[in-house]
């Protein structure tokens, strides 16, 4: 099945990317007053600034790490504890979104596909992760049979909102919960939706925008592997 690519708006992954914060939501209205934690301002202008000039920024000093990324502890799909350590030795390309996403969540994920497809041996060395932002909706098993449907490579990863909230600091990502009715699941999330592509030994490279097509992907995730 064919999904339009739509422009992401740097703050959120909906339908109208038009201002900083908007709802998920199909045809929901924005929410005047609401902004985002003083540490995902900071993300998004990092972010922003690499995406520009294709630079590498790290914090000084000898405790300084990353400006993104950090450890953390999740579940996979068959509700196995995994934590950053596990994928040592692999680029990990990590991407936050949630199962209910209604259109760049899944098309970001069909391009990470292609660009797995296209980096062929070099894909190896590659681990594609999916963390959701939404733990109440997205358990393990929702998530797992989720990820299969765009690529068996794709590891989703899930957990409690306090684990999922950690991680999201770390690396400095924007989510919050958007009412749409009465219902217990009648909400949607806004979120950032930026791709962060790690080093094997953990450490942030660069940022993939999430808006680039599979070969797009694939020709700068490429370059920046070595």
């Amino acid at each position: 099945m064919l999904r339009r690519r739509l422009p992401c708006g740097r703050w959120r992954c909906g339908k109208e990317a038009e201002l900083q914060v908007e709802t998920d939501g199909v045809g929901a209205a924005k929410r005047p007053g609401a902004g985002p934690p003083a540490y995902a301002i900071v993300g998004l202008l990092v972010a922003l600034l690499l995406l520009g000039t294709g630079a590498f920024l790290w914090l000084n000093g000898e405790a300084g790490g990353p400006v993104v990324g950090g450890p953390f502890s999740l579940v996979d799909g068959d509700g196995h504890t995994v934590t950053d350590k596990d994928f040592r030795g692999k680029y990990m390309l990590v991407y936050f979104g949630y199962t209910y996403c209604p259109d760049v969540c899944p098309t970001t994920l069909n391009a990470v596909a292609e660009a797995v497809d296209k980096l062929g041996k070099q894909a190896e060395r590659l681990q594609p992760l999916f963390i959701t932002v939404d733990p109440r909706r997205d358990t393990p098993a929702v998530m797992k049979q989720y990820t299969a449907s765009f690529t068996p490579r794709l590891a989703g990863l899930s957990g409690t909102p306090e684990q999922i909230a950690a991680v999201a600091k770390e690396y400095h990502v924007y989510y919050a919960e958007h009412r749409t009715g009465p219902g217990p699941n009648d909400y949607s999330m806004d979120h950032s939706s930026i791709l962060y592509l790690m080093g094997p030994d953990g450490r942030f490279i660069a940022p993939i925008r999430a808006d680039e097509t599979g070969a797009q992907m694939a020709a700068d995730i490429g370059k920046l592997m070595s």
